[in-house]
């Protein structure tokens, strides 16, 4: 069984998706650590509901946050390492020394970098009256939305596409993309 943490700093709704996959046993693997920046990030309750071991770990927690992180996921055996919805960038060590997914609300290369992150993504789709929209789960490097890509699912988006509509669309795709590029990476 593949061990994996999860980093996320809100509720984390890509982490829901794989641990309900690795329950309905779709992909073969076990989410052992779940990981925030933010002590009240509903994630934390979510895994701690599931009897998955948590930790909020930021700049008030521990002076490296970074060197704590990557000694709870040695600690755990993890391999693998999901970002959902993590809002920090992981540390050079973190991303050689492990295998980090992420997943982007966007078509990758268009809307990535720094600050292309959930809501503000989807304004600039909308903003620049894009057709289509999608997401895309990729490799995690030192650089921002820059790493190998795994998976990509596109939507076209309406005549009348408005900011939260695309973000819902995007947020259901997500789920599904998740767990196929799980699938298509872990073979």
């Amino acid at each position: 069984m593949t061990k994996i943490a999860i980093l996320a700093s809100h509720n984390g709704s890509g982490f829901s998706a794989l641990y309900e996959a690795a329950l309905k046993k779709e992909i073969a693997i076990e989410i052992v650590l779940v990981i925030s920046n933010n002590s009240n990030a509903v994630v934390l309750q979510n895994a701690a509901n599931y009897g998955i071991d948590t930790f909020a770990i930021n700049s008030k927690t521990d002076e490296n946050p970074d060197e704590k992180i990557e000694e709870l996921l040695h600690k755990y055996g993890c391999k693998y390492i999901f970002l959902s919805g993590y809002m920090k960038k992981v540390g050079d060590n973190i991303t050689k020394n492990f295998k980090v997914i992420n997943s982007h609300p966007a078509l990758l290369p268009n809307y990535g970098g720094a600050g292309m992150y959930g809501r503000h993504v989807h304004e600039a789709v909308i903003h620049n009256c894009e057709k289509k929209s999608g997401v895309t789960i990729h490799e995690v490097n030192t650089e921002y939305d820059d790493g190998k890509i795994i998976l990509q699912k596109e939507l076209k988006l309406d005549i009348d596409e408005s900011v939260d509509s695309l973000e819902s669309k995007i947020k259901k795709l997500e789920q599904s993309t998740i767990i196929e590029a799980f699938k298509k990476y872990l073979k």
